[in-house]
Order: C-alpha cells, then sequence, then structure tokens
C-alpha cells in the first residue's frame, strides 16, 4: 500500500490542514486512518486546531477577492486541467479510495472517474452562467439578471464517497468564481490529503492563489466552526439526518446558505409487468454495492404478489453467488463496512427484523476467519418484512435489503412514499401507464425516479438530491450551479424620465 502512496506522490504530512500546497502545523488531535480491508492502520493525521482553522478561513477570504476577478472561462480552463492531472492518476486514486473507504476497486476507480466527469460538465459550465433578459413594464428601460459568486463554500463530505461528492461541489463553485474549504471524513483522510496535492500541482502551475483549495481534516468541533462561521457563505453538507438537522439549524440561526444532502431508504417496485431478469440485476448491486453504504442503496424492494415468490427465489439464487472478500481483488463483489461501528448498526439491525417476525430469506452474519480479519466483512441478507415494521423506516448502512409486497400500484407508490425518506426510488414495469404514473405527481415523492433501472449509479449530467428527510439539496448537474452564486436582478434606465413602476407617481 506505500508503494503506490508513493507512485501517487502522496506525502503523508503531519498536518491536515492545507491552503493550497502550503501544510499548517496544527496542534488538534491524532487521526489515525485504518483500512477496513486488512484492519492495518494506514497513516495518522493531525487535525486542524482553531488557530489553524482561523487561519484557513482568512487566507480563504483573501483568495476569493483574486479568484473572483478570473473570467469563468479562464477557470473552468484550470478545471480542465485538473481533470487532465486525476486521468493520469486514475488508477492509484482509486485503489486508495478502494483501500482506505473499502468499496470495490471497480467502484473506486468509478469514483474517481466521477471527479473526471464533473471536471468535464464543469468546463463547458464555465461559459453557460447565464442570466435572462427581461421586459420591463417602463419605457427605455432594460431589466436583466446576472448572477455572482458567494465567497467561501464550505463542504463537509461524507466517507462513502470521499472524494467524488466533494468534487461535485468544489469544481463548479470554482468555475462559478468561489473559494473552497473541505473537511471531508475523519475516517477517509487520506483520500483527501491525495486529492488535495494533486490539485495543489496543478494551481501551482497556473499561479492560482494559495486558499483557493483548502483543507481542514478534523472532527465534529471543526464541523461546528464551518457552520456558525459567518464568513462561509454556504455549507454543503453530505451525511446521516441528524448532522444534517445539526447543520441546517446552525447555518440557517446565521441566515447563511446550506445544501444538505442526507439520508436515503430507496425502494425499487418490481411490477407483474417487469423484465424480471433486469430487475433482478438492478436489485442486486443496488443492494450490495459498496456494502450497501451508498445514500442511493436499494434498501427495500416492494414486489407484486403474483411474481413475489418468484423474485424472492431469483434474488436468493443471485445472493448465493456473491463472493465477499479483499475489495482489491477484482473477483470478489462486496468488500467490507468502513469499521466496527457499522458492523455493531448492522447486527442491530437483524435483531431488530427479529423482533419485528421479520423473516430471513438469507440470512446475515460477521465473516471470520482468513481474508477477515479486520472483523468488518458481513454478509448481505434479504429480509421479508410488514410494511409496518419500524425498522423499515430507517436507514441502516449496510447490506440488508427487505421485501414487501404489494397488489396494486397505487398501494405500491404509497409504501414507497411512506417513509421519511426521499432521495432515490426506481420502478421495474414494461407497462407504460404504469411507468407514466410513477413518475407523475401522484408517483414518486424521491428527487430521484427511475424506470428500468436501479436506485443507485447517478450520472452526473443530473441534478443529485432528494426530498423530505434527504434535505433537499441539489450538487452535480443541471442548473445546480445556481445554489453556488447569488442572483442579482439590473434595472437600467437610458431615457430622459424617471417613471416608477406599477404607474406610481410622486412628483415634486
Amino acid at each position: 500500500m506505500m508503494d503506490f502512496l508513493k507512485s501517487l506522490h502522496i506525502q503523508l504530512k503531519n498536518s491536515g490542514v492545507s491552503t493550497g500546497s502550503i501544510w499548517l502545523q496544527s496542534k488538534g488531535e491524532i487521526i489515525e486512518s485504518f483500512s477496513p480491508v486488512d484492519g492495518k492502520l494506514i497513516a495518522s493525521v493531525t487535525a486542524s486546531d482553531k488557530k489553524s482553522y482561523d487561519k484557513v478561513v482568512l487566507t480563504a477570504v483573501k483568495a476569493f477577492e483574486a479568484w473572483r476577478m478570473v473570467p469563468a472561462p479562464k477557470r473552468g480552463e484550470i478545471v480542465r486541467q485538473i481533470g487532465v492531472a486525476l486521468r493520469s492518476n486514475k488508477e492509484m486514486l482509486g485503489r486508495l479510495v478502494s483501500y482506505e473507504m473499502g468499496k470495490s476497486l471497480q467502484e473506486g476507480y468509478g469514483e474517481v472517474q466521477e471527479m473526471i466527469d464533473i471536471c468535464d460538465f464543469a468546463v463547458g459550465l464555465s461559459r453557460q452562467l447565464y442570466g435572462l433578459t427581461i421586459h420591463s413594464e417602463r419605457p427605455e428601460h432594460r431589466m436583466y439578471e446576472q448572477w455572482h459568486p458567494l465567497g467561501i463554500v464550505g463542504i463537509i463530505s461524507a466517507f462513502n464517497f470521499p472524494t467524488a461528492v466533494w468534487s461535485w461541489n468544489t469544481m463548479i463553485a470554482w468555475v462559478c468564481g468561489n473559494v473552497c474549504i473541505w473537511k471531508p471524513s475523519e475516517k477517509t483522510s487520506l483520500c483527501a490529503l491525495a486529492s488535495q496535492q494533486i490539485i495543489a500541482k496543478v494551481f501551482e502551475k497556473n499561479n492560482v492563489p494559495e486558499g483557493v483549495s483548502n483543507l481542514i481534516v478534523g472532527g465534529r468541533d471543526v464541523g461546528e466552526w464551518m457552520t456558525n462561521d459567518e464568513r462561509i457563505a454556504l455549507v454543503s453538507a453530505t451525511g446521516s439526518v441528524k448532522m444534517g438537522k445539526a447543520v441546517g439549524a446552525a447555518v440557517a440561526a446565521r441566515l447563511g446558505r446550506s445544501l444538505l444532502e442526507l439520508g436515503g431508504n430507496n425502494a425499487i417496485i418490481i411490477s407483474k409487468d417487469a423484465d424480471i431478469d433486469i430487475a433482478i440485476r438492478g436489485a442486486l448491486f443496488g443492494a450490495v454495492g459498496t456494502a450497501g453504504q451508498r445514500c442511493t442503496s436499494t434498501r427495500r424492494l416492494i414486489i407484486h404478489e403474483k411474481i413475489f415468490n418468484n423474485v424472492r427465489e431469483k434474488l436468493a439464487a443471485a445472493y448465493n453467488q456473491l463472493t465477499i472478500g479483499n475489495p482489491l481483488d477484482e473477483k470478489n463483489h462486496v468488500g467490507p463496512l468502513i469499521d466496527k461501528d457499522a458492523v455493531r448498526n448492522y447486527l442491530s439491525a437483524i435483531d431488530s427484523i427479529k423482533k419485528e417476525g421479520g423473516k430471513f430469506i438469507v440470512e446475515g452474519g460477521v465473516l471470520k476467519g482468513k481474508g477477515y480479519e479486520s472483523g468488518c466483512y458481513v454478509k448481505p441478507c434479504i429480509a421479508e418484512v410488514k410494511s409496518d415494521s419500524k425498522i423499515v423506516q430507517q436507514e441502516t448502512f449496510a447490506p440488508i435489503l427487505y421485501l414487501l409486497k404489494y397488489k396494486t400500484l397505487d398501494e405500491a407508490i404509497a409504501i414507497q412514499n411512506g417513509v421519511p425518506q426521499g432521495l432515490s426510488s426506481a420502478i421495474m414495469t414494461l407497462n407504460l401507464r404504469e411507468a407514466e404514473q410513477f413518475l407523475s405527481v401522484t408517483g414518486s415523492d424521491c428527487g430521484i425516479a427511475n424506470v428500468n433501472i436501479g436506485t443507485s449509479g447517478a450520472e452526473i449530467g443530473g441534478a443529485f438530491g432528494g426530498e423530505k428527510e434527504t434535505g433537499g439539496g441539489r450538487e452535480s448537474g443541471s442548473d445546480a450551479w445556481k445554489a453556488y452564486m447569488r442572483r442579482q436582478t439590473n434595472t437600467i434606465n437610458y431615457s430622459t424620465e424617471l417613471p416608477l413602476a406599477q404607474g406610481i407617481k410622486f412628483d415634486i
């Protein structure tokens, strides 16, 4: 592992605090990064203290004054170069993502590809930050709107996508003219250090001011500093609903902006008119990909009663073919959970299923023995439960899949929508009317609704996010860039008079 860290030119700094290429000394706590793959200590990083945090913010404030004056297409050109640098480091950075987080190697590569894709998207976007021209009711007046950068964007990212979701925010925020401060999950701090160092080299070559790209490794205290800091215009936070509520309340208290991407409790409805083979494949990856640790992971299958037994049998057979082990070995389908706390949550959910009378179709459990020494490998499991089970209302970040029956599509949609979360959803059907109903105003209440594909694997071209307890935020594609800018309406009077709107007279 150290060999490929060296090949990626990662310098394992004592400090986890950086303003571009400058690494600051800090007296914060020591954060150790252990791999869930083999339980080994990869490296130790010193977290930010308040003094180094304030220095980062002050540097970012100054950097914004210069960065906002760089034309957006020029900022886009620098982001293009970042995409080139990521391409050349894709294999090594993907392996680090896989080793430190535990997702399969293919998913590690896929995460870096997402970073590359968002760079490409942001480059095009840098020439398309459009405003509107609006007809004025007053003669010889012109109205239009334009968009300006916010300032400092704070990004709090989660362990399950240690680099990709940060890049969704950062690349777009940069082309919009903002500067960024990143607080990664302390569970995957090395992925953040690697990304920061790759970008720092590109910035140095282009004489980008120190403070446009900032990294602050730390725990909850660092997150609280960011959310309460009036100098940070927008806080984009990815994580649990509990965390998101705390962030949202703190930022709102100072009338700042927050962009929240929180929990998902995603369902696939499998119609009696579904292509069963596609449905099984979509459900399988959705449920076990990243060991069930995606916010878009499939957690519920809502199956028509006429095909329930058939789907259950085929799914159980597919689960029995899964191989679980070291995610760097591409023959394995499922890697470990992130740590032993995640394992305890997995076991607690299994206990709850049993207490509520759930029936296990595929049994779960913790794997032991050679290759499983980290204690973080678990069996993906399937349980048949009732729709009113309490455990079904919760998001367990683990490969646990719940099977539920339905009779009518209205009933299935009600079950799908009957949870606090509203991120991703899907229906498997070849019936056009069912597909259209699912996508209609009376259908899925989620931010993402798919037909004949699963709940996970979103493309960066579409806006990503969800409703209800998922937080309402939108990142990545479409017009999500507007969250990182402030709108300004302008009116220009080129007449020799001063008429007022609404026909108001105010003559002296």
